[in-house]
């Protein structure tokens, strides 16, 4: 019993539609028990136990209050979009007198710049304006710059540290309206997307609270 409900719940959190019928309570569960066993390729004998798995994970959902607290946070939050943006990708190996060269720059033109330093890259998230000037510095070792982008910044109260999910939740409101998220960061009240440019109604449809 304790085995075939681990794979019915990791089976729900896999499929978020199934998971927003089921807190919304707008599904038929005999269906559902049917569909996932079929799926996981259980036997006949085990519906009852798959029914009442699917049971336990809604009422886990209405007993778990952090969406309500996430969507309070979210109406209290602010939304920034910046357009004609760019996100180039650096090879590690170059000096910081580069990057200081760079942030220079950016205060000469009052551009935006982020940046995310992962093991291998370094990605700089900036303006288009900003792109001749990253060719210059950085050289042949600039791996892609990609544009049309556009940058999405949810402004937040401060107890944002305190409520659990609310990335995740974002991030799934973006991804079921099939919205393509290119780079993102977090910088304690500020929450940052990068999209394609042709995503920004779509992703200001989904992220007005």
């Amino acid at each position: 019993m304790a085995s075939i409900t681990m794979r019915v719940h990791q089976y729900i959190a896999e499929h978020p539609s199934v998971r927003d019928c089921l807190k919304k309570g707008i599904i038929n569960y005999s269906a559902l028990s049917r569909k996932i066993a079929g799926d996981l390729k259980l036997e006949e004998r085990n519906f009852d136990a798959v029914l009442v798995a699917c049971r336990r994970f809604e009422r886990k959902f209405k007993e778990n209050p952090v969406e309500g607290q996430i969507r309070e946070i979210l109406k209290k939050s602010k939304l920034q979009i910046r357009n004609k943006m760019i996100v180039a990708l650096i090879e590690k190996g170059v000096f910081y007198g580069h990057i200081s060269q760079l942030h220079h720059e950016v205060r000469t033109l009052s551009a935006p710049l982020n940046i995310i330093e992962g093991s291998d890259t370094i990605t700089l998230i900036t303006s288009l304006e900003m792109q001749e000037k990253i060719e210059k510095i950085f050289k042949d070792r600039v791996i892609k710059i990609t544009d049309n982008l556009a940058e999405v910044n949810l402004k937040s109260p401060k107890d944002l540290e305190q409520v659990p999910g609310v990335i995740a939740y974002l991030t799934s409101l973006l991804a079921d309206k099939g919205i393509n998220i290119i780079e993102t960061m977090s910088t304690w009240t500020d929450t940052l997307f990068v999209l394609d440019e042709k995503d920004i109604g779509k992703a200001m449809e989904v992220l007005r609270f």
